[in-house]
């Protein structure tokens, strides 16, 4: 059975968040759905979207898993996107967590060093 991903985040400022996220996924979208919503494939079938929905903008919480972590975390903050949060779990697994300007939570987890 073939699965694709859709992780959907609501947002109340369309235009604001495009910026945020180009700066986050290091790249425009891969393509608009229509004219408040933009795909970027993180992976093959595997899609983040950004929608214009402010009544529910502030209530995403995602996270990617990566085999990249640091090299993808340093790149973002290259960028200027500053983590919310960095975590290290006792079995050594890292977390670091970005937030839109909605509150949206966006984490990157990587293994142990």
């Amino acid at each position: 059975m073939a699965t694709a991903l859709f992780a959907g985040i609501p947002v109340a400022d369309y235009p604001a968040a495009l910026q945020w996220y180009e700066r986050l996924f290091g790249a425009p979208p891969t393509f608009f759905a229509h004219e408040t919503e933009a795909v970027w494939e993180v992976a093959e079938n595997r899609s983040f979207y950004v929608v214009l929905k402010p009544e529910h903008a502030g209530h995403a919480t995602h996270t990617l898993f990566l085999d990249d972590f640091d090299e993808v975390v340093a790149r973002i903050e290259e960028r200027g996107l500053e983590p919310a949060e960095r975590e290290t779990y006792p079995n050594g697994v890292r977390k670091t967590t970005f937030r839109d300007p909605d509150g949206n939570e966006i984490g990157f987890g990587g293994g142990p060093r």
